[in-house]
């Protein structure tokens, strides 16, 4: 079983006043008070800017309409119900029209390769919230092997990150009476020991959270006790970005070993296994850690040049050691290399099957998938047959048998999911239907140079009858951060409000994102954080010089770490631009340490607290950025009073500032939803519809 450190949650925080570090606080900052996410000047605040925007914008004609098409979209009873392998069948999370809330459900194989399979309802989150009076949203669940019908279901209230968690039994479909239950809603979650046993990691108080208020202590918790009097079994350091403890499990659930991580920051990284009764840091990279468990094997993988025992394992390759020599000598086990990327290679996501390794591959931006098995005293690989020139996915695996399925799509090509349970090749068992008509549209792909020369890939997606004059409207998508890969995908609801409607699409592939491997993220974080800014508009200016589009009709649109990338060509090339997205944004770069869970994120930026690393950040922040005397193209914020991750500050402080400087804008928030958005259909469509109806405005009419 591929056993990876689990994924951090997020929580609220308090902003602080101001700072002896340089760090902006009341007296410098006269909107300071919107970083209180639900205080009652801030709502009120928010109220009025939503009446206004709703007013301007749902007036539009075009808006119900497109509103009513996203709505059909998400809403769509024949899109595929996407699955996760469990014993007692195959787990969906579905949301729709009479389900908004969302239904936990389970199928077999069997029914679910029919068109229309039977689905047995294990939960149901409507009826859930209905009963207890609540905006639950479903955030997932953990569950105890091998039968996985405990479970410890992860609920939000109103789409935050933070949960509570309860014990649900999905065999009885019913909550466990006096099971293992944290009702106060925090970060972190838990990994079962056995069926009375539980490893938590969770805000216990005081002194349990990090600065950037992450859990930094793990408990062991017994059935029937009180988690108070739970004994802490590690501890990191507060000034961690998290640390927490897991289980190393294999594909038939034998627990190898505990192992604890300390995130020192972002990016880097701590690891310790427990032996003989302490905790033995592991001798890897910073930015490297364990992979998992595979055909006998430890695995670990690395994110930079590796120099262990006379040989060099290069970035983002893959090592294997034996398990029961690293059980014995984790730091001295003889180390074999699994795969390493070639040229313009990296690896994309993961699983396992019971006998083999499956990884992702991006080939010059172009998926594959490889298979991986140790044979005859070596590691040997082979790749999948699925379609080529496509973004594949591995869409859900299991490590009992050698089921597996594979997502393949494209701009213009719905997606397909493949199925195989080992015995024959993959082979189709469901089509996602189309949702815009692609007649006459086409995908190319081409590449602007940066301010420094390298050159930036990025695909345009032309709508039907298209003309090479710079008459078209185009919408110019990018993120370039934490080696996210941006990838073809299909388009959907842009599709059919935007491509339909006559507009070009964009999909830029910049430095700080993870297309070319992690040196294609790490060339452009911290110091040269620029050039993920200089990408992006060096793609806007390749545009206007092939006469794809031209500054009057080119918008640019990103959320979070993308919402900083359009802040930051709003206030530095405002002459490029006539409409931005700025969504659930990272802005106020002097406070984004003191904002939601920004003291996590200084490995990628750095700290403004810092005096030389303020002097990379303060030049590009866009909060600071916007000035008097500039004519910057109308942007349409928006952002979620839920968001405990980047925080609604952000969009709300850049909104107010332009207003206060008398400079169009538009902005919204949703007052549920979290950083992803809305939490059901209804809210993502009204959003959908709300941004295309602002792109048709400022770009189209």
């Amino acid at each position: 079983m591929l056993a990876m450190a689990a994924a951090m949650t997020l929580a609220t925080s308090t902003p602080a006043n101001a700072q002896d570090d340089g760090i902006p606080g009341p007296e410098q900052d006269p909107f300071i008070w919107l970083e209180e996410a639900r205080s009652d000047k801030a709502m009120e605040w928010v109220k009025a800017e939503n009446e206004r925007t709703l007013g301007m914008l749902t007036k539009d004609p075009r808006f119900a309409q497109l509103k009513a098409e996203a709505l059909a979209i998400f809403d769509s009873q024949d899109r595929i119900p996407f699955v996760s392998f469990r014993p007692d069948g195959l787990y969906n999370f579905w949301q729709d029209k009479q389900n908004p809330k969302g239904l936990l459900r389970r199928t077999t194989i069997e029914s679910y390769s029919t068109e229309h399979p039977e689905w047995e309802t294990v939960l149901d989150i409507d009826a859930l919230a209905a009963a207890e009076g609540k905006e639950w949203v479903y955030k997932g669940s953990s569950c105890l092997p091998p039968d996985m019908n405990l479970c410890m279901i992860a609920l939000s209230d109103g789409g935050e990150d933070a949960t509570i968690l309860r014990e649900f039994d999905t065999a009885t479909k019913t909550w466990v009476e006096d099971g293992f239950t944290l009702a106060n809603k925090s970060q972190g979650g838990v990994s079962w020991l056995d069926k009375d046993t539980l490893l938590v990691g969770r805000d216990f108080g005081e002194g349990t959270l990090t600065e950037s208020e992450y859990p930094f202590t793990t408990r062991l918790w017994k059935r029937g006790t009180d988690i108070v009097n739970a004994e802490e079994i590690y501890r990191g350091e507060p000034t961690d970005v998290s640390a927490g403890v897991y289980l190393l499990r294999d594909s038939e659930d034998v627990i190898h070993g505990r192992i604890a991580y300390r995130s020192v920051s972002f990016h880097d990284s701590e690891y310790y296994v427990e032996k003989d009764g302490k905790w033995l840091k592991l001798e890897i990279p910073s930015k490297a850690s364990p992979y998992g468990i595979v055909d006998g094997h430890m695995l670990y993988s690395t994110d930079v040049d590796w120099t262990v025992d006379g040989q060099t394992f290069p970035a983002d390759s893959i090592v294997a050691m034996d398990l029961n020599e690293w059980k014995s000598d984790p730091n001295g086990a003889a180390k074999t290399l699994v795969w390493a990327p070639g040229d313009r290679q990296t690896k994309s996501g993961g699983a396992n099957t019971a006998s083999s390794l499956y990884i992702g591959l991006l080939d010059n931006v172009v998926g594959k998938v490889l298979k991986i098995d140790f044979e005859d005293g070596k590691w040997v690989q082979q790749q999948v047959a699925l379609p080529d020139n496509a973004t594949v996915g591995i869409a859900a695996s299991s490590d009992k048998t050698e089921q597996i399925m594979y997502t393949v799509s494209g701009f213009l090509q719905p997606t397909t999911l493949y199925y195989t349970d080992g015995s024959a090749a993959p082979a189709v068992l469901k089509t996602s239907p189309s949702y815009f008509d692609p007649e006459g549209m086409s995908v190319e792909q081409f590449e602007a140079t940066s301010k420094d020369g390298t050159k930036i890939p990025y695909f345009l997606v032309k709508p039907a009858g298209m003309k090479m004059d710079g008459t078209t409207p185009t919408l110019m998508y990018g993120y370039g951060g934490y080696q996210i890969s941006m990838l073809p995908s299909y388009l959907g609801a842009t599709g059919k409000l935007w491509l339909e409607n006559g507009g070009a699409y964009v999909l830029t592939n910049l430095r700080g994102g993870g297309e070319f491997g992690p040196k294609w993220h790490q060339t452009a974080m911290r110091e040269n954080k620029q050039r993920t800014w200089d990408d992006f508009q060096a793609v806007g200016d390749d545009l206007v010089a092939r006469k794809i589009t031209s500054p009057e009709h080119l918008g640019i649109q990103g959320g979070s770490q993308g919402g900083l990338l359009v802040g930051t060509a709003l206030t530095q090339r405002p002459d490029l631009f006539n409409a931005a997205i700025v969504a659930i944004p990272l802005f106020d770069m002097l406070r984004f340490h003191l904002i939601g869970r920004g003291a996590s994120w200084t490995g990628e930026y750095g700290d403004p607290r810092n005096p030389e690393e303020r002097a990379w950040i303060e030049p590009y922040s866009p909060y600071q950025r916007i000035v008097e005397g500039v004519d910057y193209p109308t942007p349409f914020l928006w952002a979620s009073t839920a968001d405990d991750r980047t925080h609604p500050a952000h969009a709300r402080k850049g909104a107010a500032k332009l207003k206060a400087l008398g400079q169009p804008y538009y902005y919204y928030e949703e007052t549920t939803g979290g950083h992803s958005g809305g939490v059901d259909n209804e809210q993502r469509a009204q959003l959908q519809a709300l941004q295309f109806v602002y792109l048709l405005q400022q770009l189209k009419d």
